[in-house]
């Protein structure tokens, strides 16, 4: 019983995310997603009592999954370039619905209301960049980067991300690894040209 009410709940969540994804918050209904899901209104109204309900769940469900994955990655063994380069591939990894999900708390996020709104954020923040903020922390602890405010650093690389997952960016660049090389480049290095600087200096 509660194995077919797992399976019946993963299904509702895979049909709202597609659906969320092709079409913002208010031009959803539950019917909608009864539809998409193959169910009844009533089988979507007995796990979950409004729409707001089940997008909450829904993006909860996977921003902890996506907090987890970076986590994972971030911890590995290495320098900050390396371990921000393997969370951000693996990030980079994910089918593009999973990737454009997470955009979806900017874009709805001023539908909600606090406690959701607050929840909301709090868990994106959780899911991204807070687990590079420990990476850039580190770096600047140790060495590697230069003195920063981390949290500040960490909100400008999740922007980058956003950025270079749009499909104009990804029509850009012939495959992941130059999308992955592209941005931990960026970060690290800037978009000067390398002999810009000396040529300045001869100036």
């Amino acid at each position: 019983m509660y194995a077919k009410s797992a399976v019946t709940i993963a299904d509702l969540l895979d049909a709202a995310q597609t659906l969320f994804l092709r079409k913002s918050y208010g031009d959803i209904t539950m019917n909608d997603v009864a539809a998409a899901a193959g169910m009844t209104k009533g089988t979507i109204y007995h796990h979950f009592g409004s729409k707001e309900s089940l997008y909450v769940t829904m993006m909860l469900s996977y921003l902890k999954e996506i907090q987890a994955l970076c986590e994972t990655a971030g911890a590995s063994p290495g320098t900050s370039r390396e371990r921000l380069r393997r969370l951000t591939q693996v990030f980079l990894e994910l089918p593009r619905e999973k990737r454009d999900l997470a955009k979806l708390v900017r874009r709805d996020i001023n539908t909600f209301k606090d406690p959701t709104r607050s929840q909301l954020i709090r868990a994106y923040q959780s899911a991204f960049p807070e687990p590079v903020e420990i990476i850039i922390r580190e770096g600047i602890q140790n060495g590697e980067l230069a003195s920063g405010d981390p949290r500040l650093l960490s909100w400008f690389y999740t922007a980058n991300i956003e950025v270079i997952t749009t499909p104009y960016a990804e029509r850009t660049f012939d495959n992941q690894t130059e999308i992955l090389d592209y941005v931990i480049a960026l970060f690290f290095k800037g978009a000067e040209a390398p002999s810009f600087n000396a040529i300045d200096s001869k100036g």
